[in-house]
């Protein structure tokens, strides 16, 4: 007589079959859900292929020139900058 778990086919029947017994109410939701994933995935997928090949010819033209300086303002972090304790105005009441 035939054994039910030979193979690898029978027991994806029989989760087949669970599945659309249980989750069948579900199916359409999890497909939709499973496209708009997909689309956007295909979507974010060309948008770095577009921008990896926007800053290979961008960073060809910046690299041939001489560097740019970067102008900013260094911010000290919080509470930096007081030796006397006092924590500033807005510690006093």
């Amino acid at each position: 007589m035939g054994r039910l778990f030979d193979g690898p086919w029978p027991i994806v029947i029989i989760i087949i079959v669970a599945l659309l017994l249980f989750a069948a109410p579900k199916l359409p939701a999890m497909a939709r859900s499973l496209g708009q994933s997909m689309r956007i995935l295909k979507s974010e997928v060309k948008e770095m292929k577009n921008d990896g090949k926007d800053t290979a010819s961008s960073g060809q033209s910046a690299s041939s020139g001489a560097e740019q300086p970067v102008e900013g303002k260094v911010i000290p972090p919080k509470g930096a900058g007081r030796a006397d304790g006092d924590a500033g105005p807005s510690s006093h009441a």
